[in-house]
């Protein structure tokens, strides 16, 4: 299904992968034997089905292979779940209750936060979710997102949908508001990602983000996506892709 004209989703039978699959996790796909690989976060999963859903944003050839699929065709390869899942999945539904999350979504951001935020509000957490495009005909998943979430928050660029204007204005006038949050999760291009992270740090709200946009190889082997993380070294792909982003260094990693 094409959600605009250049973002397709896709449901992929892949049964071992489905069983296996958490929220914050990645697959890599590969359309053919000639086919790069391409890292896509895994942006739903049925475990019944043995199924995963994915979002692809026609950007060069490779994607434009994969999103050219019919029902019924294969890939070459699916390999996943890949990288660490989210780090709530380790608490209790009872502990997840009495805490408030709110997710920001830049872009195509917004497949990789689907299926966190659902998971947390199918466990009965607390549930924000502040959404960014560049205009109405860019955003995706809209109805889906408001299913999974208690508040529901939408920003354009140029004004065409929702309120006028960036994510993280949409988020100082809540925190400013009187919204208190137990953390942040924001996903998106790496800019956003990092002024998210500026626009917390002084109310010292532990803030995630997710660093899969410099993945490449998505295994550890290549280390294209190496980062510094709190003066350390890490690698996206194996270490990640979620990392604290008040330790993120973003200028490093944008170079």
């Amino acid at each position: 299904e094409f959600l605009n004209p250049v973002t397709c989703l896709m449901e992929v039978e892949a049964p071992r992968l489905a069983k296996s699959a958490k929220p914050g996790q990645f697959l890599i796909v590969r359309a053919d034997e000639n086919g790069e690989r391409v890292p896509l976060t895994v942006c739903d999963y049925d475990k019944e089905k043995g199924t995963v859903t994915i979002v692809i944003q026609i950007i060069g050839a490779s994607s434009r292979i994969i999103c050219a699929l019919n029902e019924g065709d294969c890939m070459a390869d699916v390999v996943g779940p890949l990288g660490q899942p989210s780090e709530f999945i380790h608490c209790t539904d009872s502990e997840l209750k009495e805490q408030r999350f709110i997710f920001i979504a830049g872009g195509l951001g917004v497949a990789p936060v689907y299926p966190q935020a659902k998971y947390l509000h199918e466990r009965g957490a607390k549930v924000d979710i502040i959404i960014g495009a560049k205009n109405k005909e860019m955003l995706i998943l809209k109805e889906e997102m408001a299913a999974v979430c208690d508040n529901l928050h939408i920003c354009t660029d140029d004004g065409s949908y929702g309120q006028k204007g960036l994510v993280t204005d949409a988020l100082k006038e809540l925190i400013e508001a009187g919204n208190q949050y137990d953390e942040i999760f924001a996903i998106g291009p790496m800019v956003m990602m990092k002024f998210v992270s500026k626009t917390t740090e002084p109310y010292g709200i532990p803030t995630t983000v997710s660093m899969s946009p410099i993945m490449i190889d998505g295994t550890g082997m290549c280390g294209g996506c190496r980062l510094t993380v709190g003066g350390e070294t890490k690698f996206a792909c194996v270490d990640g892709p979620d990392f604290d982003g008040h330790l993120v260094d973003f200028d490093s990693a944008m170079k």
